[in-house]
């Protein structure tokens, strides 16, 4: 992702393991002064070294438990969570090597998963470190005095982060789902709790997503009644292959390999795509397709419009066969 504005240098106040997966680090300015604000759902993006020596930016949803009005408002300090990922490409392990004292570049507040306004109760439905983003939700909604309950679903109770904090903040509100004391969640009875006027925002890992999405589609659930954020990239899917794309403005053609995206394989290349989140979520780089089958993989298109075939999200969505021509 190309940054837009100059970063912050903050400082690492606080770097603490919470369980052999999740590492909070606090972050103030070197003067303790005032932070941008933000509200529930935002994220920063921070500057990684990677294991190459190249640099990158990754997202981290901001935490806040306080149900102070405006607590977030003007806050010293942003408070993130990290789960390492020795599987991914370095950022998570970058992070969990950092100490206290060490300076890191930090760009702005941002949220591109806000709290909507509306009737009925907010339904939260984290898995793992999903529960990041959701439970700063659950604190702006305590704070507003605004019904709000939290599930939050895991492997096992000793990798799940906060927990004394959320029941502190949530009593009966807070649900655990933990699959190695009572087996894996229940989406169809999660669901078939809700009130029709409740929204429900979820953000965890992509089975976990597509199950829910998959469940209040069928039950016709309108789109404006569910939020959600995945808090990684999809992951790649077993049995991908490589494929050509033909990019029809300049003539050029590209292989992406299975390992990559487009996405991955037009910045190589030297092209200037747009794209955002890399999720698949934003819809920001979203291209036409002029020939070729594509495996969509996004959560932007209607169903309708995946079948009409002539728009791909470059970041995560694919060739069905060995050849896409682009309009690019």
């Amino acid at each position: 992702m190309t940054t837009t504005t100059e970063p912050m240098a903050l400082r690492v106040t606080q770097a603490q393991t919470l369980n052999p997966l999740v590492r909070l680090l606090r972050l103030a300015r070197a003067d303790g002064g005032v932070l941008p604000g933000y509200s529930a759902g935002a994220h920063v993006q921070v500057q990684v070294t990677l294991p190459d020596g190249k640099t990158d930016w990754r997202a981290y949803s901001l935490i806040n438990f306080s149900t102070t009005a405006d607590a977030t408002a003007a806050p010293t300090e942003y408070c993130i969570a990290v789960r390492r990922d020795d599987a991914g490409r370095g950022g998570s392990r970058c992070m969990h090597a950092l100490l206290e004292g060490a300076t890191l570049a930090v760009q702005a507040p941002r949220n591109d998963f806000p709290l909507k306004e509306g009737a009925g109760s907010t339904v939260l439905l984290a898995g793992g470190i999903g529960v990041t983003p959701l439970a700063s939700m659950a604190a702006e909604r305590r704070a507003a005095g605004l019904p709000v309950r939290l599930h939050y679903a895991g492997r096992s109770r000793s990798l799940m982060a906060f927990l004394p904090e959320l029941q502190a903040l949530l009593g009966q509100d807070l649900q655990l789902h933990i699959d190695d004391e009572a087996g894996a969640l229940d989406i169809p009875a999660l669901l078939a709790a809700c009130a029709p006027q409740d929204k429900l925002y979820l953000c965890g890992p992509q089975p976990m997503l597509d199950a829910v999405l998959a469940q209040t589609q069928a039950l016709g659930w309108p789109p404006g009644r569910v939020h959600f954020e995945l808090f990684a990239a999809p992951a790649l899917v077993e049995g991908d292959h490589a494929f050509e794309i033909v990019l029809e403005q300049s003539g050029r053609t590209l292989t992406v390999p299975s390992h990559k995206s487009i996405l991955e394989v037009l910045i190589a290349a030297g092209c200037d795509p747009m794209f955002d989140c890399q999720r698949g979520e934003c819809g920001v780089c979203a291209v036409a397709v002029l020939d070729g089958e594509i495996e969509h993989r996004d959560y932007v298109l209607s169903a309708r419009e995946k079948s009409l075939g002539n728009v791909m999200h470059t970041c995560v969505s694919r060739a069905k066969g060995s050849r896409l021509v682009l309009d690019l």
